[in-house]
């Protein structure tokens, strides 16, 4: 089924758009065996990009081996995880894997199950334990595998903030950097959904990946970027969106990758040969409806300073906040207050923390409270 825009998830070769520089440095990262951090807002394409350099630099001696750990909430759920993907993705039949198990690991005792899914022809746990196996035997098994085949391998890992809600988390942290920093065979690209804890894993010197690798900040893909993919989409259903309301549709997300996607696909939905503003118009309304349970979830048990603190985000203040006039004019509360408010929208994702101050993370959630709340 052909699908004209998509949204919710990574996107293939046929939607993936722009990102030249990006693609070339990741490329080059991969390819000369350097740890890359990626950090972006939410829906900006993360995982997209990862996926499209991966299958792109892959070759007889490069090797990708890919993993979201967001399931994980311990150290060896983590430990089970990253050594199937590492087994699997680097066997490319099942008694090579079953072979390559028994030759790197003993005591283990796999239990496969078979997916209908055509991408994913089997699943695998391995029941590792502290009883089985300590930490440094599995984190040093790609080492061992790139050795054996005469590879680079390349371990990417979606989701790696969880690493963060761990039992002991720094002894963790500690434990990878010191065996991965060592490995001359293996790199790591390290990636998640959430912005200020991945921020806080690889930014502050305190914490033990603190310089692990080369730092990309992902940001927005552009407008002139978009705009030939959005007028092909809407011409391959036998549509017309000019380069002018392609632009309105970007700007009105604020160029958010799945937002974009979401809006364009709603915005064909209610054209009728040509887009007209009234179509982009109707299209975000059904946007702010599709959203609006999630939203609900998300604020409603929000006090009425933070509240009140978002407002003031919405309404362009991006710092001072503890300054009399903005606590003022926004009900903040005493000094001390705006601390305890700023983490706790920040722990929620609520908002995020940039250079030139605070803003609010998602720019459809921004629309929908100005709406909700009757905000000017």
């Amino acid at each position: 089924m052909r699908k004209p825009f998509v949204f919710g998830v990574a996107v293939g070769n046929d939607h993936f758009i722009g990102r030249k520089e990006e693609i070339e440095r990741l490329s080059a990262n991969f390819k000369y065996g350097v740890n890359t951090i990626l950090i972006s807002p939410r829906r900006i394409g993360k995982t997209s990009l990862v996926n499209y350099v991966a299958n792109n630099v892959q070759d007889e001696e490069l090797h990708v081996v890919k993993m979201d750990i967001f399931s994980c909430r311990s150290e060896y759920d983590f430990y089970n995880m990253f050594a199937a993907a590492v087994l699997q993705q680097t066997s490319s039949r099942i008694d090579e894997w079953r072979q390559m198990a028994q030759e790197f690991l003993t005591r283990i005792t796999p239990r496969f199950s078979f997916s209908p899914e055509p991408m994913q022809e089997y699943s695998v746990s391995l029941g590792i334990t502290p009883k089985t196996h300590t930490p440094e035997q599995i984190l040093n098994l790609p080492e061992e595998i790139a050795k054996r085949k005469g590879w680079h391998i390349v371990v990417c890992i979606d989701e790696f903030q969880q690493i963060g809600d761990f039992t002991d988390t720094l002894t963790v942290q500690k434990r990878l950097r010191t065996v991965w920093q060592h490995q001359q065979n293996v790199s790591y690209c390290l990636y998640g959904s959430k912005r200020n804890m991945l921020s806080s894993l690889f930014q502050q010197r305190s914490k033990p990946f603190y310089k692990f690798g080369s730092m990309m900040q992902l940001g927005v893909i552009p407008t002139e970027d978009w705009q030939p993919y959005l007028c092909s989409r809407f011409a391959n259903e036998g549509k017309t969106l000019s380069e002018d309301m392609a632009a309105e549709i970007c700007g009105m997300v604020e160029n958010h990758s799945s937002y974009v996607q979401q809006l364009a696909f709603y915005t064909l939905l209610a054209t009728n040969g040509t887009t007209t503003m009234a179509d982009i118009n109707q299209a975000y309304n059904d946007l702010l409806d599709e959203n609006t349970s999630l939203f609900l979830e998300k604020t409603e048990h929000l006090t009425t300073y933070q509240l009140n603190f978002m407002r003031a985000i919405i309404d362009d203040i991006h710092k001072d906040f503890g300054t009399v006039k903005v606590r003022d004019e926004y009900n903040l509360g005493s000094p001390s207050n705006i601390p305890r408010i700023r983490t706790a929208l920040l722990e929620r994702e609520l908002i995020e923390e940039l250079e030139s101050g605070l803003y609010i993370a998602d720019p459809v959630l921004k629309v929908w409270l100005r709406r909700r709340f009757k905000w000017a």
